[in-house]
């Protein structure tokens, strides 16, 4: 059977479709790549494209619509409730089927190396491409963001693994990594206080003592007045959905404050969702060759 890669290139474009649907051109009409989903915030100015393929596919169509959007986004002029520090924030590839981490190593690398050959754009490696253990969070890397990361770069350590020692004048500078399947999962908040939301982030996430396969954030919903606190599972089989959701939710009621809904961003694995059908509905002896679909 062909090996099957995943690749969600996270975009920071999340306002003028016009230019979302160039970019998302790429992954069309392409042999070896589907483009299964992309999806736009307003609030956060990104656009986050789900696309899988064979290997080197996948590659030549990321590296394409990598292209795209250095030539339409300028983030000079970006402003948005998300971290970010390039018109291509991140891409991550992640093996599916008859691949492995290393495989997805090899193709984050290859891609890494084209993005900066061919367009000028510094490329920092993270999660398992990652050069030095320092890298390996994306948070580390992204911190600064676009307006200070020319700046940050001029440091040793801050060096690109990738392309010029500087950022890119428009375009800012990308993250490429092999990883594991991610959960991008926010969850609302009742109130229009940012703090809240910040204050239950912190608690949850691994970097202040949280759990450990979940980074997460504070954001505000301007056009429903909403606070989000805003999570990235890395590792739902270690950390689910579930458990986090619950959490925030008792976090909340110290603020007098109620969740009242959550979301999820791009695709997820189907078990990630089965794992909390099962916690909800006290399922008891349930196997994924149950759900019809995985019987066809």
């Amino acid at each position: 059977m062909n090996q099957i890669m995943e690749c969600i290139p996270n975009f920071s474009e999340g306002r003028d479709l016009e230019k979302v649907e160039k970019i998302a051109g790429a992954f069309r009409a392409k042999e070896q790549v589907k483009l299964l989903d992309y999806s736009t915030d307003k609030d956060h100015n990104r656009c986050v494209i789900t696309a899988v393929g064979e290997p080197e596919a996948l590659r030549d169509a990321v590296i394409e619509a990598v292209g795209t959007a250095t030539a339409l986004i300028d983030m000079t002029k970006h402003d948005g409730q998300h971290p970010r520090m390039g018109a291509t924030d991140v891409v991550p590839f992640v093996p599916v089927r008859n691949c492995t981490l290393e495989d997805a190593d090899r193709i984050a690398k290859e891609t890494a190396a084209a993005i900066a050959d061919r367009y000028g754009v510094p490329v920092f490696l993270y999660e398992k491409s990652a050069t030095a253990s320092h890298r390996e969070n994306l948070a580390n890397i992204r911190k600064g963001q676009f307006e200070g990361m020319a700046e940050k770069m001029k440091k040793p350590m801050w060096r690109p693994d990738f392309g010029p020692d500087t950022i890119h004048p428009t375009a800012g500078v990308t993250a490429v990594g092999a990883r594991m399947p991610l959960v991008a999962f926010n969850i609302n908040l009742n109130t229009s206080d940012l703090h809240i939301a910040d204050e239950i982030a912190h608690r949850i996430r691994y970097i202040n003592g949280g759990f450990r396969f979940v980074k997460s954030m504070g954001v505000m919903l301007e056009d429903r007045n909403l606070a989000q606190v805003s999570i990235n599972m890395t590792d739902y089989t270690k950390t689910s959905l579930y458990r986090v959701f619950e959490t925030v939710k008792m976090e909340a009621q110290r603020w007098g404050v109620n969740v009242v809904g959550s979301e999820i961003i791009g695709l997820t694995p189907m078990a990630a969702l089965v794992d909390c059908a099962e916690y909800y509905l006290r399922i008891e002896n349930f196997r994924m060759d149950q759900i019809l679909e995985t019987r066809l």
